[in-house]
Parts: structure tokens; sequence; C-alpha cells
């Protein structure tokens, strides 16, 4: 096996492919276990008060849960298309480079 700078270059996308697939998998990976198996991981409990006559805010359980729940939703469509984003990028740079590689090799 000749050792040249195209083929390190080779090696090094196809790492760094292997790198961004591995890591989008992963995050998908986490996502699931936080949608199906701890479903509390990413609730977070913070309010807003809402201001009211007399002087005094109040807190509207309703809404507040509400928009709770549509930033969970959000939160976690970001990390999914983020997540997807990885693989789609990070299997084709892989793909491509380490069929290269194999091309090299055999010649």
């Amino acid at each position: 096996m000749k050792v040249n700078i195209r083929l390190i270059y080779l090696y090094l996308f196809s790492f760094i492919g292997l790198t961004i697939l591995v890591i989008g998998l992963i995050r998908m990976v986490d996502l699931g276990i936080k949608v199906f198996v701890f479903k509390d991981a990413d609730k977070f409990e913070y309010s807003m008060p809402i201001p009211v006559e007399g002087g005094k805010d109040v807190i509207d359980p309703k809404t507040e849960k509400m928009r709770q729940e549509t930033e969970q939703t959000r939160s976690r469509q970001r990390e999914t298309s983020g997540s997807v984003a990885m693989i789609l990028v990070g299997l084709p740079l892989y793909i491509a480079h380490w069929r290269m590689i194999k091309k090299e090799n055999k010649s």
C-alpha cells in the first residue's frame, strides 16, 4: 500500500464523514430515549407572570402548560432537523471517500 497526499486526504474526509454520521445518530438515539423512555428529561419549569388588574401578577396554568408543550415540541423538532442534517451530510461524505479509498487500494 503506497501512502500519498491523496490517500491521506481520502482517509481524513472519510473519517470526518463517519464522525458526523455517528454524532447525528447519537443525537437521534438521545432524542428517542428522551421521547419514549425519560419523558420528563427535557421539560423545564419556568413561568412568566401575567399582569392583571389590581397590581398582582398571576400565572395562568393552562396557558403556561400549552406554552411549555409548544416549546418542547419546537425543541425536539430543532434537534431532529439538526440530527437528520448531520446524517444526510455525513453518510454520503463517508461513503464517497471510502469507495475512493477502496479503488486506490485495488490499483
